[in-house]
């Protein structure tokens, strides 16, 4: 009887270290589409992923626009000669970001605060060459185009008047005041 035990144990020890060591194996889905979410990052050749909330040439909000060729080549030459000006002021602001999570980190909400603060005015500082180029890309649209694109130029207005995404721990307006 206890030689059955024995190989019962064993049985159940191969079989418990089998299925440990399985689900903790690394499984990577075929693509993207096969795991249930969009995967950014690297890939394999060393080329990052953008996903859709890019935007650009063609994707995203560009795919609402309905962009010919053309039009796609266009905006994207707008872009790329806009480019080094955006990078610069994203370097700029760089410092203000890294020491505003720092900050938060550490819980210095008024530290954290003050960063931000400091970020968004250096963000705010190139406005007059991000109107500049929303201005070229509006000129290489048809009236139709021009309409959607003022669409989601106010939208995107009203979202950053109103603290930008909802769900990331701010509350909405008219939320339910917390019972105590």
């Amino acid at each position: 009887m206890s030689t059955v035990r024995t190989l019962a144990l064993g049985a159940l020890m191969v079989c418990s270290v089998a299925g440990v060591s399985a689900a903790q194996s690394s499984v990577t889905p075929k693509s993207p589409a096969d795991s249930g979410y969009h995967r950014r990052g690297p890939r394999p050749d060393g080329q990052f992923r953008k996903g859709s909330a890019g935007g650009r040439e063609g994707r995203g909000f560009g795919r609402d626009l309905n962009l010919t060729d053309a039009q796609k080549t266009q905006m994207k030459a707008i872009r790329q000669k806009y480019q080094p000006q955006n990078q610069a002021l994203r370097d700029r602001a760089k410092p203000f970001m890294e020491a505003a999570r720092t900050a938060r980190q550490k819980g210095d909400s008024a530290g954290f605060r003050s960063n931000m603060e400091k970020a968004k005015q250096v963000t705010q500082s190139g406005q007059s060459f991000r109107t500049q180029e929303q201005a070229e890309i509006r000129a290489i649209l048809t009236p139709e185009q021009q309409a959607k694109f003022d669409a989601h130029q106010k939208a995107a207005s009203e979202r950053r008047a109103q603290g930008g995404k909802k769900g990331w721990g701010r509350k909405a307006a008219g939320a339910p005041a917390v019972k105590k």
